[in-house]
């Protein structure tokens, strides 16, 4: 039985890098001043955020259940079952759209995992799955393994600028404005469902800080068993902050060698788009 992988960009992974991954990437769409692009078929990162700074009116799209049923039936050509991986529930509903059209027209041939991963956790359950298609498991053990570990990751995003969370209606004019004022740079969480704030601090160093801190308390505590047996991760993820994020990687190592460090990954646009250039993010997560 042959088991293909397919996710969507917002995982991260390139149409080049899943061609050598051998797995298949859906691009999410967005609308920039009412046209439709693709990410990474019609819009480019550099694109992407060039276009956000002009503030041109950017927003997240749902990519076409009709293209994503052409693409399983494809693919099932040569595959006798999909494990599709796309961004979580609690911050789209193209989860739900897909889990629907899976199981009216592929019951089981199409599983929909909404596992509530977004950006490097994504990726993340993208590489267990491969891995796990190599050791000789079904379909349905992958389904079953990303199921029972969907809430075992953590993601911290520092974000620089609060213009783009106050154009997106996150916070008031009034609160944006002091924030700014005071120099803030908030702390956000993803915990499988959705962003909420986590911490508000001031400076780079302090927000590094307290994500290491975040990080410190999750594998003290809920990922304790976990980190003992080998089976966390750590991964960052940046807005058009890739220098730093280098910086924060060997930081991060530093703070936790006995943990992995798997990439630095360029964050999801579909969050970035919400909170804009410049954030710098860290992940504990789970693998195979």
């Amino acid at each position: 039985m042959k088991t293909a992988i397919i996710t969507d960009s917002n995982s991260g992974i390139t149409q080049n890098e899943a061609k050598e991954l051998g797995v298949f990437v859906v691009p999410m769409p967005f609308l920039i001043d009412g046209e439709q692009y693709f990410e990474d078929i019609s819009l480019t990162q550099e694109e992407f955020y060039e276009k956000l700074k002009s503030d041109a009116q950017v927003s997240t799209s749902q990519p076409s259940a009709f293209d994503v049923g052409e693409l399983w039936t494809e693919v099932l050509k040569d595959y006798d079952k999909i494990i599709h991986i796309p961004m979580s529930s609690g911050l789209s509903q193209t989860c739900a759209t897909l889990t629907n059209l899976a199981e009216t027209e592929f019951a089981g041939k199409v599983y929909v995992i909404d596992n509530q991963r977004i950006s490097v956790s994504q990726r993340q359950s993208v590489m267990d799955a491969i891995a796990m298609v190599k050791d000789g498991k079904s379909a349905e053990e992958i389904r079953d393994f990303l199921m029972e570990t969907k809430m075992q990751s953590s993601i911290y995003i520092m974000v620089d600028t609060l213009k783009y969370l106050k154009k997106g209606g996150r916070l008031t004019p009034a609160v944006a404005a002091i924030g700014t004022l005071l120099k803030i740079k908030p702390v956000l969480q993803i915990q499988g469902f959705k962003l909420d704030q986590y911490a508000k601090v001031r400076k780079l160093a302090e927000a590094k800080k307290t994500m290491i801190n975040a990080l410190t308390k999750d594998f003290d505590e809920r990922f304790a068993d976990l980190r003992k047996a080998g089976k966390m991760t750590i991964a960052i993820a940046h807005t058009e902050n890739v220098d730093e994020a280098k910086i924060f990687a060997e930081e991060l190592k530093a703070a936790f060698p006995d943990v992995e460090f798997t990439f630095i990954n360029s964050l999801s646009l579909s969050v970035a788009c919400h909170i804009g250039p410049g954030a710098l993010a860290c992940a504990a997560i789970i693998k195979y």
